[in-house]
């Protein structure tokens, strides 16, 4: 493959870069099968040509709208098919959304997203969702949301609302993907993102490994999301986090370092798109994190929750990113006094029952994005 550098006997040379959108599966099966230091070594020129290495993309994600979603999706907690103490929740106050999100940016965020549990949002919710990004929007933040599939004229509303992002995951290969999902096919997931992105909005789209899956599924999702006709902005990588009462409860746990090479891989086969540590960072200790961001992952989650998702707490992500000389200047400015408010947050999160559930009385669910 002319994009591999000989490590062993050039070490000053660099990776070619350019973008592709004909990746084989045999090549990337190859990819997966390289030593890893040779693998990591690969994803971190690649990543240097491209972005800052010590700049990572920070984001708050909210649940809108838990629960009650009509689909099969075998990993996800907010299944109305499947018993896993979560509570259903309404479309949640614009106002309350607003209060969210300033408190993301004062935390540090720049990107806010959105999430309802919707099959596809109804046209009698777009009023409050537009109206949602349109306020976001007047803080200077980058807007986001993921409301499951979107009709053209839903897109072209959004995008005219002033929406920045899309999220819509394909999950897993192909072939892998009926075992995952019924209630919606590969295909329709593909037109969302054909949607979204003829509507001239960013697509933010990538998938969940660790869901039992096989090494030539991760390489078939990573195929389907570089040779789409234009590789996606952002592209969440998702560890499956195991929650009681869906199908996966007990699937086996991925081997660390097969995730890390998938991060690695999906930087090498698409360059310039932020590639986002995404579900499943609070089982990840310090040093795997920082491997993943040595293999190219420049984007993360701010937050104690995302969706109904476990997170690390805010304030141990900026400890981490003190540590590794991560965002430097937004970690020198993030005062004491906002660390002291979004410790407070945070607690107020777990104990009250305005917004979230009260986690002290219902079960922990958990969730990708």
């Amino acid at each position: 493959m002319s994009f591999l550098v000989n490590t062993a006997s050039n070490q000053n040379s660099k990776p070619t870069t350019q973008l592709r959108h004909d990746w084989s599966i045999d090549e990337v099966n190859e990819l997966f099968t390289l030593p890893f230091n040779d693998l990591m070594f690969q994803a971190q020129m690649v990543h240097r040509q491209h972005f800052d290495p010590n700049q990572v993309q920070v984001s708050t994600l909210l649940s809108i709208k838990t629960g009650a979603c009509p689909e099969d999706c075998k990993y996800c907690p907010q299944s109305a098919r499947y018993d896993t103490g979560l509570e259903k929740e309404r479309l949640m106050e614009v106002e309350k959304v607003i209060q969210r999100a300033q408190e993301a940016k004062a935390a540090g965020s720049t990107r806010f997203c959105m999430g309802a549990a919707w099959r596809n949002p109804r046209d009698k919710d777009m009023p409050y969702v537009t109206e949602m990004v349109k306020e976001v929007k007047k803080l200077g933040l980058e807007t986001c949301m993921t409301l499951g599939m979107l009709s053209r004229a839903q897109a072209l509303s959004l995008k005219q609302a002033g929406l920045d992002y899309y999220n819509h995951n394909l999950d897993t290969s192909p072939e892998f993907y009926g075992d995952i999902i019924t209630t919606r096919t590969y295909q329709d997931r593909l037109n969302t993102l054909d949607n979204v992105r003829d509507a001239g909005m960013n697509v933010c789209s990538g998938g969940i490994v660790g869901m039992g899956e096989t090494s030539s599924d991760r390489s078939g999702l990573l195929v389907q999301l570089a040779n789409l006709e234009h590789h996606p902005e952002s592209v969440p990588i998702n560890m499956l986090v195991k929650v009681e009462g869906t199908p996966m409860e007990s699937v086996e746990d991925l081997d660390y370092f097969e995730f890390i090479r998938t991060i690695a891989i999906a930087r090498i086969m698409m360059p310039k798109s932020y590639v986002r540590l995404s579900a499943g960072r609070e089982a990840m200790n310090e040093q795997m994190q920082a491997m993943c961001f040595m293999a190219g992952a420049n984007s993360i989650f701010y937050g104690c929750k995302l969706l109904t998702t476990s997170n690390p707490e805010t304030h141990e992500d900026v400890m981490l990113f003190r540590k590794l000389g991560i965002n430097s200047k937004q970690t020198r400015e993030y005062s004491d006094e906002a660390h002291e408010a979004a410790l407070i947050e945070e607690i107020e999160d777990k104990t009250l029952n305005e917004i979230f559930y009260d986690a002290s009385t219902k079960k922990a669910d958990k969730a990708s994005v």
